[in-house]
């Protein structure tokens, strides 16, 4: 008679999948990830992880929320932690950067381009929306401070991209090792110089 698993068994070996499909899928391709390459990593039957996911999909989406949920705590408290809307912004970039190169798999994967935003899936719709506030939010302290001018959501967005840039960038291997980290602060700096008020 087979065991009956609690919610606490349930939980605990759907992050074990999670965290075997984010690892096969940054060292090997999303072609790497299937149910029976899945089920092999976990030494479980071909059949044990349907019991938990409908299918790899739904585990990189699984993936790809946890990741953006991490990803937005970790920038939110950074900016709770400035006291100034200037420490605000260097907070939040640097815990970008750091997220980025302390969490690799999961930020590639959060952003990987075979991926694409499934808009049926409301818990993905939401975890992107979230990270997403994230970057607009501190320049909205910048200009409420008088630090910049123009729309929250636009220089959000230009900032994110530069971030983005540099830092897969690197991660490609098209700068050295540490370059972004150093980039990203000379972009930052030079943006936000010329979206000063008059």
């Amino acid at each position: 008679m087979p065991r009956i698993l609690t919610e606490s068994d349930v939980a605990d070996f759907r992050d074990r999948l999670c965290a075997a499909a984010e690892r096969l899928f940054a060292e090997h391709g999303p072609d790497a990830v299937t149910m029976r390459q899945l089920a092999a990593e976990l030494g479980v039957s071909p059949m044990t992880p349907y019991r938990y996911f409908q299918d790899k999909e739904a585990i990189l989406a699984a993936v790809r929320i946890a990741g953006f949920e991490r990803f937005a705590t970790a920038l939110e408290a950074a900016r709770a932690s400035g006291k100034s809307a200037r420490a605000k912004a260097a907070a939040v970039g640097e815990a970008y950067v750091s997220f980025a190169f302390d969490h690799p798999h999961t930020y590639k994967l959060m952003f990987d381009l075979n991926q694409p935003m499934d808009l049926a899936d409301d818990a993905l719709v939401a975890a992107s929306r979230r990270a997403h506030a994230t970057m607009s939010g501190w320049v909205e302290d910048q200009v409420e401070a008088g630090e910049m001018q123009g729309d929250p959501e636009t220089i959000g967005a230009m900032f994110w991209a530069a971030t983005h840039g540099v830092v897969v960038l690197e991660m490609a291997g098209k700068l050295p090792k540490g370059a972004a980290r150093d980039l990203h602060h000379r972009l930052t700096t030079t943006l936000a110089r010329g979206l000063r008020p008059g």
